[in-house]
């Protein structure tokens, strides 16, 4: 299937690495033209000029880090077709009563503001290229509650409040907006999030991990290239008419607790 992506402007907010490296990769393979960004200079680094990708430093959580991401844009790319909003953090795992509120803003201040920053910064030079997307990076943990993530649930359901509004007010431009809820994808962060679950609840990671699978009808983990292939379709032709919507790529999610 040809997805008509080739030129097209593309930023992906932490795409040195995991879900977002997928991404763009894919996207880089299909003709486009793609910037990341990313905090890890490593990640940053391994990103060679071989690819057809451009890599450069930017912290979304910072609206005057966000200003000079921009500035590389328009000077790089000059201009802007999809933003892919998938810069996000974990945040802690433990009670209510025991988040700071260093963890609570840290979470919220990646996940929730740095979706925000960029895509009121993107907004204007989708609209100047007659339309596009947005997509924007929600959870499974945006559609249902979590023990011990209070952080970053409220981030994701805030990120689907976001996609909604956004669709509802740029689908007159020609710009469709979705949010995409993973569920547990196979990548370097969820061990990490299985670490502390299992720190937190006195048990082992292996525990973690067997419980885990039994969340999901499918018993299995969701993909990296699974999540790249629903975005590369909602920005391409094919699927551009689907807006303002939340798809989950969980596998069904039929339990939320361990």
């Amino acid at each position: 299937m040809d997805l008509g992506l080739e030129h097209k402007r593309v930023l992906i907010t932490a795409g040195a690495a995991g879900i977002g490296r997928a991404v763009a990769e894919r996207f880089a393979a299909e003709g486009a033209k793609v910037l990341v960004c990313d905090v890890d200079p490593e990640a940053i680094q391994s990103i060679q000029p071989s690819t057809g990708m451009v890599a450069v430093a930017a912290d979304v959580s910072i609206p005057e880090s966000v200003t000079k991401l921009f500035a590389e844009i328009e000077s790089r790319l000059g201009g802007l077709d999809i933003l892919v909003n998938n810069a996000g953090i974990s945040g802690p795992s433990k009670p209510v009563e025991a988040v700071s509120d260093e963890e609570w803003r840290s979470t919220l201040g990646v996940n929730l503001d740095g979706a925000f920053y960029c895509a009121r910064s993107a907004v204007p030079l989708i609209k100047a290229a007659g339309g596009g997307t947005v997509i924007n990076m929600s959870s499974t943990s945006g559609l249902l509650p979590y023990s011990l993530r209070s952080p970053y649930c409220a981030a994701k359901y805030a990120v689907i409040g976001l996609s909604d509004v956004m669709a509802m007010e740029l689908g007159p431009h020609n710009i469709n907006v979705n949010a995409i809820c993973p569920g547990a994808v196979d990548t370097r962060r969820l061990e990490r999030v299985q670490l502390m679950a299992a720190q937190s609840r006195g048990v082992s990671v292996e525990q973690i991990k067997e419980a885990e699978l039994k969340m999901y009808s499918m018993r299995r983990l969701v993909s990296v290239e699974e999540i790249a292939s629903m975005i590369l379709y909602l920005c391409s032709p094919h699927g551009r008419i689907i807006s303002g919507q939340s798809i989950a790529i969980d596998g069904q999610t039929i339990a939320t607790e361990y």
